[in-house]
This record gives C-alpha cells, structure tokens and sequence, in this order.
C-alpha cells in the first residue's frame, strides 16, 4: 500500500479520545442500523477474503497435487470459490457506498451545527480568535474529520479484523510456522513505532513550516504595493526563499520517513516469507504437513503485515481528525452571546383607541413599539421615539483595563450627536456598546427609558442602522446587497435608498446596474463607491437610531458635498450618532462630545465649543482631520 498523505492540519494528539470519538459518533449517524450494516459488510468483506484464501487447501490437495481428474468437481469448486469473492466485493461495495453517504451526513452537520453556533457567539470572542483560526476549522479540521469517517476509521476497523483473522488461520494451519512469523512481526510492530515517532514529528515540523510559507505569501500579496512603493522587492524575495528552503527540508523528512515504512515492511515480510517456505518444506518432508495448507499459508504471511502497515498509516489521520473534531467542539461549547432581555419590538399602527400590534407580514406601516411585558403577564406597547441614555457607564474589553470612565450623556428623539477625539479615545466603544455587541461593567444605558439589558438583543438591533468605516460587502448583485438593510424590502425602495444615499447615479453606470455582481468584498468597486453602498443599505432599513462611524471618511469632499442633502433627510427625525475625524462634517450637530482616554473632556453644540476655547477650539482651528 502507498504512504498515504499527511492529514492537512499535521499530526496531533486529542486530549479526551473517548469523549471526542462518543461525540463524533453522535454525527455519524442518529440511528445504529447503517452502522450495523457496515460492521456486517466489514465482517463478510474480511471472512470472505480469508475463507476464500483457505479454500485453495483443498483445490490443491483434492485436484491439484493428488492428480484428480474430475474436472466438474474442480469446476465447482472454482466457481465456490468465484462466488465467496463476489459476496466479499460486494459486501465491500456495500459498506463504502453506505459509509461514504453517513461521512457525508455527518460532515455536512458537523459544519452546520459548527456555523450556527459562530452565529451566537459574542464579538469578544472574534477579538481573541483571528479569523484564519476560525477559518481552519471549516477547512482543515472539518475536511480531517470527513476524510477520517470516510476512510481510515473503516480502513482501520477493516485491517484490525482482518489481522485477527489472518493470526487465526495461521494458527489453525500450523503453530509452528507462526513462531517464524510471530518474530518478524514483532520486528515489524517495533519499526512502526521507531520510524511512525520521526514521521509524526515530521509531518509537524511540515506543517508549520507550510503554515509560515502560507502566511508569508499572504502577507506579500496583500502588502505588494507597500513592497513596491519602498523597493523591498530583493527582501521579500530573500525572505520567501528562506522560508521555502525550511519547508523543503522539513518535507523531505517527512517524506522520507512516511516513504521508508512500506519498503521496510515489505521486505521484513518477505524475510519471513522466505524462512516460513523453508520451515514449511521441512515440516513437510518430515512431518506430512500438506502442500495445500503451506500454500495457503504463505499467502497468509505475505498478506498479514499489509493490515500493521495499513493501521500505522491510519491511525495518524484518525488521531489528527479527532483532535480536529476536538477543536471544532471547543468552538461549539463556548458559551453563546448571553441575552435575557424580554422587551421585543413590534409593528404597531396608531389608531384612534391607541397603538395596535400589526400581524406578522402586515406592510402597511413603519412604526414601532416595544412591547413591554407586564408582572401580570399582559405585554403594553411603548412608542419607540430613539431616547437614548448613558448613565456613569464604565466599560474595560479586558478586566482591569478600563476603556471608558463615568460616561454620561444622552440623545433625545431626532438629536445628531457627534463624537470627536484621538484614536482610542473611545468613540467606537460608546456605540458598540448601545446595540450590545459587549456588555457595560457598571452604569445603565436606557433606550426610551427601558435598560438595554431588559430588551431582546435581535429586537434591539433591527432598530439601529449602522455603517461602519470598514464596508463590507457580500458576493452578490447591487441590490442584495442594498437589500441586506431590510430583505423584505422591495426594487423600488433599494433604489430610492440609494438615490438617498446619492449611489444611484453611479450604480446606473454600472455595467448591469443594480444587477451587477459584487465580488471580493466589492474589488470591482471603488471605496467611496462601497461606503455608499453601505450607506443606502442601512438607508433601506429605514431604522429610528442611526450610527455613522466614519460613513464618510471615504468620500471625496465634492462627492461628500453631494450626499450631504440626501443624508440630512435621512437623519432627519431619527436619533443619529455620529463618529467623525473631519470636524466639517459635525459642525450641525446638536451636540458634539470631545472624548480623550475614555472620558469626556467637554461637550456642546459647534459655536458653544467654539467659544469655550477648550480641546475642541484646538482641534478645529489647527486642522479639520483628526489624527
């Protein structure tokens, strides 16, 4: 048999074998039949190929040795012999199509389950681990696992039975001819372990190198403009050849050692099939052992290191699947994004009584409310008007390191409120921190005088609309991604929300418009271009809270000038925060609040900071772009 590849991701060790491999099984299969079958096929598959084999004695000793002439019984016998190796193909056949088709299933599940649970997970989580981490376990890990049930599990079941079978026979046959082979595959087992410890080690040293060469290549890609615009291009050069070169090295190893096991094992093999004929001649001469059975027999030893071999190789790619499978359930088992709100919103429509919940579809109007439940059990509605307050808020993304201090402020309904200070200073916390991707460590933030902590965090989301400095958009038209702001919305309003976004005029010029496919997180698109993408998207959502973090910082001024009515309407009658470093853009603001190391240096409308003279003043007298 071939070395067989390393498993992508290298060779390791799980930590809890039992409990990983009970839980894997669990995707395997919800109902023990198929594995039943299989086992079956495995047992009829392995019986076959023996009970095949053995039966060869007697077609020797019965036909061939002895002289028979009886023609129709060595024919029946050939076609016995034909019709146990058929049962045994297809018993095989049976076992792979079904196992492949469970591997498969469970695959697919595993990698549902795991992408569901990414979904609930908090975005501190997605601080701690990079994305390429998270990626690994779609890919490698989960490919690992698939290749393992698919494969080696079945491969190593399989050798496992037949090695017990072939010991069996041997045994039956002649002891004393097992004593020659028993010695050699001892030999065997011990070269396994020896040259299986280098390869392992091997293969781990491969894949890390292959990890710094993937990550160097990644880097150089993605800098190239910086690599050329700073002539570094003989570096970059010198860098990868290094790196290549320990790659090489560290997969000539590997190779090396994954190569030599079956080469050794065959030729171990061959020695004992070489001493096992002379001893069996002898036994034949002088004890009567018959030509059939020392026939039979040697085809048993060439054939009983095949299964040792095939077990080494496997075992590396069960062991690595399962530590992926392992790394996979650590993601699944990280506690979700906690949410004990009960405070949900609903669609509501003023009527003359008061407001009325709208059934679940009904269009026919934009308001909201929250639905509030009551200690009696009754839910009340409560207009949702976009009041927002910090109340001596502290916040700290790690325990001890506080990145706000005692802040206080608020927005009334249809207030622009405007934050400006140095990078760090805590802008992007404070918004972060009105929809709940991280949690306050003390103070209270209200939204219409209702906790954030008390409100559904879906519901408390579906009511902002954000566009963030870093776009991102989704492979798919123009007007997916518009529509992503809202996905019931229809044609019409995605295109009167980007023509209050101002994108309509260049999304026209597109070449299928707004069926023009965005690729590459929007490659095809310029920057300024993908910010107003972003703009209309959140447009379309048509939300009572808007936060604008940098909306326009890719903008050109003129284009800027452009939207700058477009987004007035936009903002006007909703609650809008804004985080600017072009203080052009806040001067009508109705309140702008000067952060520095997460608290609040001063705050008031433009003329007010003006006059003050204070950090704003500065800022805005000295330059109109923060650094």
């Amino acid at each position: 048999m071939p070395p067989q590849r390393a498993p992508r991701g290298g060779y390791q060790k799980p930590k809890h074998i039992r409990k990983t491999l009970r839980r894997l099984m669990g995707y395997l299969t919800r109902n023990p039949l198929p594995l039943i079958l299989v086992l079956v096929c495995l047992l009829i598959s392995v019986g076959t190929n023996l009970e095949g084999t053995y039966m060869l004695r007697d077609i020797i000793n019965n036909f061939v040795w002895s002289g028979c002439t009886d023609v129709a019984g060595l024919g029946r016998s050939i076609l016995r012999l034909v019709g146990v190796y058929l049962i045994g193909a297809l018993a095989a056949y049976l076992q792979a199509a079904v196992m492949v088709r469970l591997a498969q299933r469970g695959a697919n599940r595993l990698r549902r389950d795991l992408f569901d649970a990414l979904q609930d997970l908090p975005l501190s989580y997605f601080d701690q681990h990079t994305h390429g981490e998270l990626m690994s376990r779609f890919t490698n890990d989960a490919d690992n696992v698939q290749m393992a049930l698919e494969q080696s599990v079945v491969s190593m079941l399989s050798s496992a039975l037949m090695f017990v079978g072939l010991v069996a026979q041997m045994l039956r046959l002649n002891w004393r001819l097992f004593s020659v082979t028993l010695l050699v595959l001892i030999l065997t087992a011990a070269m396994f372990k020896l040259i299986g410890g280098k390869s392992r080690r091997s293969y781990q040293e491969q894949q890390a190198a292959l990890g710094a060469l993937n990550g160097n290549i990644q880097e150089m890609i993605e800098g190239l403009r910086v690599v050329k615009a700073f002539t570094h291009e003989d570096q970059a050069t010198a860098d990868f050849a290094a790196l290549n070169e320990t790659y090489r090295e560290a997969a000539r190893r590997a190779g090396f050692y994954s190569g030599i096991i079956g080469p050794v094992s065959h030729n171990l093999m061959n020695v004992s099939y070489a001493l096992t004929a002379c001893l069996g001649g002898v036994l034949s001469v002088l004890q009567g052992f018959d030509l059939g059975g020392l026939v039979v027999y040697l085809n048993y030893s060439r054939q009983v290191g095949q299964p040792l071999n095939q077990v080494s190789q496997q075992m590396t790619a069960v062991l690595s699947a399962l530590a992926g499978a392992e790394r996979i359930f650590a993601v699944m088992d990280t506690p979700p994004e906690a949410d004990a709100g009960k405070v949900t919103l609903a669609a509501v429509r003023q009527t003359p009584t008061g407001l009325v919940e709208l059934e679940q579809g009904d269009r026919s109007s934009r308001q909201w409310a929250w639905k509030v439940p009551g200690a009696d059990g009754a839910s009340r509605l409560v207009p949702l008007r976009g009041d927002v307050r910090f109340e001596n808020v502290d916040f700290a993304y790690v325990p001890g390191k506080r990145i706000l201090k005692g802040i206080s402020l608020y927005a009334t309904p249809g207030q622009k409120i405007a934050f400006v200070g140095s990078t760090g200073a805590g802008k992007t916390t404070i918004t972060n921190l009105i929809n709940r991707f991280y949690e306050i460590e003390s103070g209270r933030i209200t939204y219409d005088g209702i906790d954030v902590r008390d409100i559904a965090k879906d519901d408390l989301r579906t009511s902002l609309g954000m566009v963030l400095q870093d776009t991102h958009l989704f492979t798919g038209t123009v007007m997916d991604n518009i529509r992503y702001g809202r996905l019931d919305a229809t044609d019409e309003e995605c295109i009167q929300a980007a023509k209050t976004a101002n994108a309509h005029s260049f999304i026209r010029r597109l070449p299928q418009g707004y069926q023009t496919m965005v690729t590459g997180d929007g490659a095809n698109l310029s920057q300024g271009q993908r910010q107003l993408l972003a703009i209309a998207r959140c447009a379309v959502a048509d939300p009572p809270v808007m936060i604008l973090d940098e909306a326009t910082s890719s903008i050109d001024t003129r284009t800027e000038k452009h939207i700058e009515a477009g987004m007035d309407a936009l903002m006007e009658g909703r609650t809008v925060f804004v985080i600017a470093h072009r203080l052009s853009t806040v001067r009508n603001s109705n309140c702008i609040v000067v952060l520095e190391h997460g608290q609040i240096e001063e705050k008031g409308d433009h003329d007010a900071l003006l006059a003050n003279k204070g950090r704003y003043y500065h800022l805005y007298t000295g330059q109109f772009q923060l650094d």
